[in-house]
């Protein structure tokens, strides 16, 4: 996802492209499916109050305030951030996109500006685009649960980087996060509890009021893909066009709105298995180069995969410097999230550690200058949504069990996804008023779900999943590399999304659309071996090449 990386392995830097109980409280029972919700009561739409952004005033920005529990639309208020990019050409306008950018725990008044100039071409002139930074989250009503930024970066110190290896790391790990659970209820557990995706979507009904627009248009990327799903059986008659990039799986998320999990969020989307499988496309194609298209090529895939695995057992005797195994694994699978220039940064990083230098730690991508300052974006703010949403086993003793067996089936990206929800295991409390199904109300509109089919954190199963568990949706199929088609573009993606909000034409079914470019040139040497570090030279294997749509 990006569930914006995970809990445990996202990056500890800026936000980029690429979220009254006591601190024991209870679970609470099964949330709330659509059949048994009780109507939620009327709430007057927040006026939006815009004025040009403070850094940036191409942009507007503007507050609403929305209820902590809608059962309750007289008692606490929450402000949500707001940011708008207006229609390029006015003239032609057509109403509002809505985006949310993922996470959970993203923030679309950082990331949907830094975004922009993703969106195609035709979408920026006919539609305003409006996203928010979701309860909990950023310059909204936040979860904070420090008092300084400096207790923040005490408690992150303390914890394992990346994810826990060993008993002693694992002690402290789970000690780490229970204590994050207990400040997070003494702060505001209120909040926590009304953090769900199912209140987030009811906000974006609230906005979507708020604009003016009687249906809603909206696009919704990683986690955003599960809030997508909600609000289409929340509100399945105000579904205009709702395209959902990299999803979620429904019953994953949910688990099958079964309280009692076996296997944690990101093993039951099956996250490792996607992770390792994109993993082992990046060996192939670096090893399928050269050196200097991707310093990490040993000349052939097999070659590059060896010298991987080898350089993972180094790092497990001996880290240099800070860069330990967890936390070389972690950077990896981040790594993979955006092909361009992320997978070639990550060949340089690996073959540094190769040539046991500590290479520095990535930095943020480039992107536009945001129209707000960065807001504080602590892990609990992801956590809070994650955990008090989707199901997870609440004994840590089991993780390091879970952790073998997927680390069985997907290698190192199972150890790395297994320890990415254990945080949820001594989290407090669960959501007050969760949706967890039925995902098949008909809407009024058919839903567009863009799937990657090597995707480091959403399967591509999850997205042939969602098309099966919605009422009324259409699979489109991107043949490339990375977390969402988003920033990761595909012009034939681009097209069919902007036929979809513009006009609601879907694509034929079975359509397929290749990314605009390969990760790396496959071009093999000549005259020798260059290798970046041992090994001869293998096949060039085939790849996705930039192009057009396709149909199967």
């Amino acid at each position: 996802m990006r569930i914006s990386g995970p809990i445990a392995g996202r990056r500890e830097r800026a936000v980029v492209i690429a979220v009254t109980l006591s601190c024991c409280a209870a679970l609470t029972g099964p949330g709330l499916g659509a059949a048994d919700a009780p109507p939620t009561p009327s709430v007057a739409a927040p006026a939006l109050d815009w004025r040009p952004c403070p850094r940036d005033g191409h942009f507007d920005c503007a507050s609403a305030k929305v209820p902590l529990d809608y059962g309750d639309p007289r008692g606490r208020t929450l402000d949500l951030a707001v940011v708008r990019r207006k229609a390029t050409r006015p003239g032609r306008r057509i109403g509002t996109l809505f985006f949310n950018p993922g996470g959970p725990g993203g923030p679309g008044t950082v990331q949907m500006p830094q975004n922009y100039p993703l969106f195609p071409r035709e979408v920026r002139e006919r539609f305003d685009i409006v996203s928010w930074d979701p309860r909990g989250v950023g310059h909204s009503t936040a979860v904070n649960c420090f008092a300084t930024p400096e207790e923040s970066a005490a408690w992150l110190a303390r914890r394992p980087s990346g994810f826990p290896v060993g008993a002693r790391q694992r002690t402290t790990w789970v000690a780490a996060y229970r204590e994050l659970g207990r400040r997070c209820a003494q702060r505001d557990a209120a909040l926590l509890r009304h953090v769900s995706t199912a209140d987030s979507a009811r906000d974006l009904d609230q906005l979507r009021r708020s604009v003016g627009d009687a249906t809603l248009t909206y696009l919704g990327v990683s986690y955003g893909t599960i809030l997508g799903a909600t609000y289409a059986n929340l509100f399945p008659g105000k579904v205009r066009a709702l395209a959902l990039d990299s999803t979620i799986a429904p019953s994953a998320w949910t688990n099958h709105a079964d309280d009692t999990p076996r296997l944690p969020t990101f093993l039951r989307m099956g996250s490792d298995r996607s992770a390792a499988v994109t993993l082992d496309r990046f060996l192939t194609l670096c090893g399928s180069t050269i050196a200097a298209n991707c310093a990490f090529s040993a000349g052939g895939p097999d070659a590059t995969r060896d010298k991987f695995h080898r350089l993972m057992r180094r790092l497990r005797e001996r880290p240099i410097g800070s860069w330990t195994y967890a936390r070389t694994v972690a950077d990896t699978i981040s790594g993979l999230y955006v092909v361009h220039p992320g997978w070639t940064d990550l060949g340089a990083r690996l073959q540094r550690l190769w040539q046991d230098r500590a290479p520095a730690a990535p930095g943020p991508l480039p992107t536009p200058p945001v129209p707000v300052p960065v807001p504080y974006t602590g892990v609990e703010q992801a956590a809070a949504v994650l955990c008090g949403d989707s199901p997870n086993p609440r004994d840590p003793g089991v993780f390091p069990t879970l952790e073998e067996a997927s680390a069985a089936r997907a290698g190192d990206a199972g150890r790395y996804w297994t320890w990415a929800s254990a945080p949820c295991a001594t989290w407090p409390t669960m959501a007050a008023n969760r949706y967890t199904g039925p995902w098949n109300k008909p809407t009024a509109a058919p839903v567009l779900v863009v799937g990657t089919v090597y995707d480091p954190s959403t399967p591509y199963q999850d997205a042939q999943a969602m098309v099966k568990e919605l009422a009324n949706a259409r699979l489109l199929t991107h043949r490339g590399y990375g977390h969402t088609a988003l920033v990761n573009p595909s012009s034939c993606v681009n097209a069919y999304e902007s036929r979809y909000f513009i006009d609601g034409t879907l694509p034929p079914p079975g359509t397929t659309c290749r990314q605009d470019g390969a990760p790396f040139p496959a071009r093999q040497p000549r005259g020798g071996v260059d290798t970046g570090g041992g090994g001869t030279a293998g096949p060039v294997s085939n790849r996705p090449r930039p192009g057009g749509p396709s149909t199967r």
